[in-house]
């Protein structure tokens, strides 16, 4: 049953879209507990809790992404062999400096980004408000958080762009 009154074909893009996204969150979230657990340094408090945040909301996001899949129609991927060949983010040693993993992080975040426009287009052309709501959130969210890992691997004496800001 149709209970969506959606065109179905147009939705497979969609459900192929979500599922490698799930992929990207099951890397990033594993990559994110590695992280955690293995971070040292004068560091160390900033970024366990940091972390920890960080893969708590991607948990989250994980179950969401499955289940939208699921409000689809469509089986969502689970197996963890399956996320290792779709994903575009990969599995990394954990073992590095607290600056490396940040900016590791950072170049998921790019990833994860990308995928999402790439669903938001689907999206938008199947017109599946849902998706496009949850995935808009999804990336106003993810924003934030590299805005503030990017804040945090910057010198203090570092500025942003002051072309919008009189000098005067």
């Amino acid at each position: 049953m149709n209970y969506l009154n959606m065109n179905e074909k147009k939705l497979l893009p969609v459900v192929l879209e979500l599922n490698i996204l799930l992929a990207d969150y099951n890397i990033y979230y594993q990559k994110l507990r590695g992280f955690h657990w293995n971070i040292l340094g004068k560091n160390f408090f900033d970024l366990h809790v940091k972390f920890e945040e960080l893969y708590n909301d991607a948990k989250v996001k994980i179950d969401e992404i499955a289940e939208r899949v699921l409000t689809l129609q469509h089986h969502p991927v689970s197996q963890f062999k399956e996320y290792i060949k779709m994903a575009s983010i990969e599995e990394i040693t954990p073992l590095m400096k607290d600056v490396e993993m940040v900016e590791e992080l950072l170049g998921d975040h790019k990833k994860l980004l990308t995928q999402m426009r790439v669903i938001l287009r689907h999206a938008n052309e199947s017109e599946d408000e849902g998706t496009i709501d949850l995935i808009g959130a999804y990336i106003r969210e993810l924003e934030k958080s590299s805005w503030m890992l990017n804040a945090w691997s910057k010198n203090t004496s570092d500025h942003l762009d002051t072309s919008m800001i009189s000098q005067a």
